[in-house]
């Protein structure tokens, strides 16, 4: 049995996975991160049934936002960090071990996949389940926060504290890290798809123009920003006029979208401030010293270093590319996970 075992295991490739609410990543031993692709599955209208012979998955679903005809749902599987749908949750994970690992239905992969602090028991087993269905042969759950400080560089095994702020798509973690473990956390259903519904709101009440979620992204990312940039912009916009019905333009400058995106910043730094407060002295110590490291997509917006800096008074600094921190904890993970196992969550514990 255990020779068995281990041929099974030499021939797997073995995978983390950033299980996001906006983007899915995967990183592989000795490869790194090897697929980056939006969590969007398209799926014929009222079923699980992916289209497009089960090709409509990520990238190709992204881009049918907003644009599928009747008879096609465009779903994200996953709200605010956990599993909403979880057949087209199974669909996603299926089609990634598929394309990753692709070495047959006898010979399958462990998975190392990150989930938000806080799940509860039903949920991390609905992660475990969808995983084992899609063809896992075990599972292990690991933390964003432990995966995000990880993946940044951070000794979270010292017994110094550390503070991570991980701002994905559907969740913001927050935590303060100390000898392999969360101190003191708060998980926020605040993050980057709130940026985005700041940006469309905004434009609804100004302009009268409804926007998609596609064009909002794109603003955020192009003219977006929480700080006063040298050089203020301005974009044009397309959408549909909320008054008339048809197809209208307008032009926003930076200036206000970087009005609209104060109140979820805002939120996200009261929730810093809470946890800051519920934290240990002799680490609050620490991080005078050691300070914020930002993850997640989020710490792309412009200025929100900055911004966090002036106001909680601590170093503020951005992981070396933020967007893959989870994806590439998970992988260190990964490499030590007959160590980790204790710390973890996962099929052995049932």
């Amino acid at each position: 049995m255990k020779f068995l075992e281990w041929i099974i295991g030499h021939f797997s490739i073995d995978m983390g996975i950033d299980l996001g609410t906006a983007n899915t990543l995967v990183y592989v031993l000795d490869g790194g991160v090897v697929m980056d692709e939006p969590s969007v599955v398209a799926v014929k209208a009222g079923t699980s049934e992916v289209i497009l012979g089960g090709k409509a998955i990520g990238s190709e679903a992204y881009r049918m936002q907003g644009r599928a005809p009747q008879g096609i749902d465009v779903i994200r599987p996953l709200k605010e960090g956990v599993i909403a749908d979880f057949e087209i949750t199974e669909a996603l994970l299926r089609n990634l071990i598929k394309v990753v690992h692709g070495r047959g239905r006898f010979v399958k992969p462990r998975l190392v996949i990150a989930i938000p602090y806080g799940t509860n028991e039903v949920q991390r087993r609905a992660f475990i389940d969808s995983a084992e269905r899609a063809g896992a042969r075990s599972v292990f759950l690991v933390e964003e926060p432990i995966a995000a400080g990880l993946g940044g560089g951070l000794n979270v095994a010292d017994p110094e504290g550390s503070m991570i702020v991980d701002i994905g798509g559907g969740t913001t973690d927050i935590a303060v890290l100390s000898l392999a473990g969360v101190v003191q956390a708060k998980s926020m259903r605040i993050a980057g798809d709130n940026f985005d519904e700041s940006i469309k709101k905004h434009i609804r009440e100004k302009y009268n123009l409804l926007i998609g979620s596609l064009m909002a992204e794109d603003i955020k990312r192009t003219i977006g920003s929480v700080k006063e940039l040298e050089t203020e912009y301005s974009l044009e916009v397309r959408g549909r006029d909320f008054l008339t019905g048809r197809p209208r333009r307008a032009t926003v400058s930076s200036e206000e979208i970087r009005h609209a995106l104060m109140d979820p910043v805002r939120a996200i730094l009261r929730g810093i401030q809470e946890v800051l407060e519920d934290t240990p002295p002799e680490l609050s110590a620490d991080l005078t010293s050691s300070g914020i490291l930002l993850a997640g997509g989020g710490a792309l917006l412009r200025g929100l270093d900055s911004v966090l800096e002036e106001e909680l008074d601590l170093d503020v600094r951005i992981a070396e590319d933020p967007l893959t921190c989870v994806a590439r904890g998970t992988g260190i993970v990964l490499s030590q996970l007959n160590d980790l196992k204790e710390f973890l969550y996962g099929s052995h514990r049932r």
